[in-house]
């Protein structure tokens, strides 16, 4: 299958998701299902992460203008900017397409392939609304609070790198972030969040919908859900930055 026909199938599948759903009520269980599986589970990994590359963001920074010409601030504004603009939504992207994206993939896979997806056909539910629509609305919603909290440990990290390796005083980092500030870097890095949740859970929810064999195509429909979340979403990070800040 080409990519014309792969883009093709996505679009009906993204469509058939929101046809209008027979019980609010059912989905609103899901959702919140959803909500705990996809957002509240991803916190922990999200937030050790942040904090580790924003130690690292700061201590590379450091050592990178070390020429007495830079002012010792830099260090902190070079860590906000590099924090808000890119890791926050971009780098947090990633890893959640490592981690809820294989989750997404596999799960829908197992369901197609023990027949359950084609049992809630014959029901007449509308299986791709039942089974996808909560997982995107769960981490549309969540993405954004997992933006802004891997800014706030990013930033917490570097500082913490920066002061106990001696790199950057608590003055300086704090003057460094707060100088020539611009809140609509945050703006930007949830709009981005938001796009990327909607990318990572269609995408990971197609390949597993439209999986076919037994477990083997289900470990491979999980692989390419991710690598390919991956992808589209480094290629709309390239779209949306030249959209939103140009």
């Amino acid at each position: 299958m080409n990519l014309l026909q792969h883009i093709g199938r996505y679009t009906l599948l993204v469509m058939k998701v929101f046809d209008r759903p027979e019980k609010h009520r059912m989905y609103y269980k899901r959702l919140l299902r959803e909500l705990g599986v996809l957002g509240i589970n991803s916190i922990g990994i999200v937030a050790i992460i942040s904090f580790f590359m924003g130690a690292v963001i700061t201590i590379q920074t450091a050592y990178n203008t070390e020429n007495p010409l830079y002012p010792a601030y830099l260090i902190g504004l070079a860590a906000r900017d590099s924090i808000l603009l890119e890791f926050s939504s971009t780098i947090v992207a990633l890893i959640l397409a490592g981690k809820v994206g294989s989750n997404i993939a596999s799960e829908i896979g197992t369901m197609k392939v023990t027949e359950q997806i084609d049992a809630l056909e014959i029901m007449g539910v509308n299986s791709a609304g039942y089974i996808i629509l909560p997982k995107i609305v769960a981490l549309i919603i969540f993405a954004p609070f997992l933006s802004i909290l891997s800014m706030l440990i990013g930033i917490f990290g570097g500082w913490i790198a920066g002061v106990s390796v001696g790199v950057v005083t608590t003055a300086d980092y704090v003057y460094g972030i707060q100088y020539a500030f611009i809140p609509y870097y945050i703006t930007y890095s949830l709009i981005k969040s938001v796009i990327f949740a909607f990318i990572i859970t269609s995408v990971s929810s197609y390949h597993g919908y439209y999986t076919s064999g037994g477990a083997l195509e289900v470990g491979r429909s999980s692989t390419l859900a991710v690598v390919h979340s991956s992808v589209v979403i480094l290629l709309f990070n390239l779209i949306l930055t030249q959209l939103l800040l140009s």
